[in-house]
């Protein structure tokens, strides 16, 4: 990221997002309101600069399928993520974050494991009125052993893609359909 917290990000990232594929109609309508709400923001990775902003998040997948934690103030199973740190990118800011909340040690996700893979967007509601424009990133866990941060909701566990499914809420169930999705075929040799 360059000084300009997002600016230049979010004017590529539309672009991009002309040829993502929305999982479902959500997905569709959070691809419209984020490239309607992000390029009119004046830092569009600085939560403090308004009450919209981007936000990064992480599908951790392993061997034992997908990682959900108990959000602390929601108390909600979600997937990790949480806010861009200035000077961070969003794909680094998904990692970090899903390293701090799960203390599992997470790579891309795919042959080239320093390849960021984006994989959903959601737009919905964060606490204290904001609105997060959620990205989502595909990360692999190499290990199975959970030691969150200190401060972290040390409740965290590895779910089936069926129970995640289940657990997670409506926003979250695209990205983790994705992420069943790209894992089943990197087991059959398609991806």
């Amino acid at each position: 990221m360059n000084s300009d917290s997002g600016l230049e990000f979010v004017k590529d990232f539309c672009l991009q997002l002309a040829t993502h594929e929305p999982v479902d109609d959500r997905e569709r309508e959070s691809i419209k309101t984020f490239c309607v709400l992000a390029p009119g923001l004046d830092a569009p990775f600085d939560e403090h600069s308004d009450p919209t902003h981007v936000t990064a998040s992480a599908i951790v997948v392993g061997e034992p399928g997908v990682v959900l934690h108990l959000h602390k103030r929601l108390n909600m199973w979600l997937q990790p993520g949480g806010h861009i740190d200035a000077g961070e990118t969003v794909h680094d800011a998904a990692l970090r974050e899903a390293r701090e909340e799960t203390g599992l040690d997470l790579q891309h996700f795919g042959a080239e494991k320093n390849s960021p893979r984006f994989i959903h967007l959601d737009v919905h509601p964060g606490p204290r009125g904001h609105t997060h424009l959620d990205l989502r990133f595909l990360l692999w866990a190499s290990n199975k052993t959970f030691a969150p941060a200190a401060g972290e909701s040390q409740q965290v566990k590895w779910f089936s893609f069926a129970d995640a499914l289940r657990l997670s809420e409506d926003g979250a169930r695209g990205a983790i359909r994705i992420a069943r999705q790209i894992v089943t075929d990197s087991l059959q040799g398609k991806a």
